[in-house]
């Protein structure tokens, strides 16, 4: 087989700077999703300034968060060389370190605007999914968060994935499952789903937002799997053989589990806390909807609190305003009158 060029990670270079594909691919990504967040925050009235400046500030937030995920679970490998966690251009990010991070971020960054974190959550939701979408394939130029090797003819007559996914698969000579695009499909069916959700009568506050979660995670548990780079820990064979056991059927697809390294651990993190989120999210539909806190449907009107009180503030002052005026007048027609007395 003669050798195949790899997709150049430099898009372009301006000087000494050099813009990378991944870049440029993420940016792309945060603003098609910003893009959409604000579309239906217009249905609600919602200033887009409000979303602009919650990315502005969830970005870098996401990012922090990531990097503290993956850098707590290799901990061995920057104990001793610490200012390696900074350099995060050489890799090393988590998505649910960056989920933890940004939803840290919008908690306290809605309150602060005066607006109901579940509610906003809800218009987020499709916009998160398509920044996964579409940021998975920076994973594609960097060739990285691949999974474990496979058959060429896998990846073309069972799969028929065109010949430029399959050959950027080609990792110095074996090819990989192609994972990324595995979670890029996978968030596009999952977009398509949230779009249909947010218009049925029966969503309420919070649901968008956790189907989003449900949807993702049983996407991720599967697709961890096949992926050689998890990060993992050892735990007790019990819970082993169940995460094992429920991601068996997939080899019925043709599909092996990546290589993981017993030294490093038995069970991959993402699978079990996929799982955990899953739960969570469920019994949190359930707990909601059973004790009657789930009021308030997706399609309800959403208003600041601040601006509650900055228009009863106004209106109280309008108010004073008018009965000031009101008293005024009094006075001045009774001083009038006096004066037509004091003449008669």
């Amino acid at each position: 087989m003669d050798t195949l060029l790899l997709l150049n990670p430099i898009a372009f270079s301006i000087g000494a700077l050099k813009v990378h594909w991944y870049g440029l691919i993420l940016g792309t990504a945060a603003l098609l999703g910003l893009l959409l967040v604000i579309r239906e925050g217009k249905r609600f009235n919602i200033p887009q300034e409000v979303f602009m400046d919650m990315v502005l500030l969830g970005v870098p937030s996401a990012i922090i968060g990531a990097r503290i995920y993956y850098v707590a679970f290799k901990w061995e490998d920057y104990k001793d060389n610490f200012w390696d966690v900074f350099k995060i251009w050489n890799g090393g990010i988590a998505i649910y370190g960056a989920l933890i991070g940004a939803i840290i971020c919008a908690v306290i960054f809605f309150r602060r605007k005066g607006y109901n974190f579940w509610r906003m959550a809800d218009i987020c939701a499709p916009g998160l999914i398509v920044g996964q979408m579409i940021g998975r394939w920076g994973n594609f130029v960097n060739q990285e968060a691949y999974g474990g090797p496979v058959e060429e003819s896998f990846l073309r007559d069972k799969l028929h994935l065109p010949d430029f996914i399959v050959n950027q698969m080609n990792v110095e000579g074996v090819f990989h499952h192609p994972a990324f695009l595995y979670e890029s499909v996978w968030s596009f069916v999952g977009l398509i789903l949230l779009l249909v959700l947010r218009r049925q009568k029966f969503m309420r506050a919070g649901e968008m937002f956790m189907s989003y979660f449900i949807w993702y995670s049983i996407g991720r548990f599967f697709i961890e799997a096949v992926r050689t780079d998890s990060l993992a820990f050892q735990a007790p064979e019990w819970i082993a053989s169940f995460v094992n056991g429920l991601w068996s059927p997939m080899t019925a697809l043709g599909f092996e589990q990546g290589y993981l390294d017993p030294a490093y651990g038995n069970v991959r993190i993402s699978q079990l806390l996929a799982i955990g989120i899953v739960v969570v999210a469920i019994v949190f539909i359930v707990v909601r909807r059973v004790t009657g806190k789930a009021d308030a449907r997706y399609s309800d009107p959403i208003v600041s609190s601040k601006v509650a009180v900055d228009d009863i503030g106004h209106t109280e002052k309008v108010t004073g305003e008018e009965e000031k005026v009101t008293t005024t007048s009094s006075s001045a027609q009774d001083d009038s009158k006096q004066v037509e007395d004091k003449k008669e």
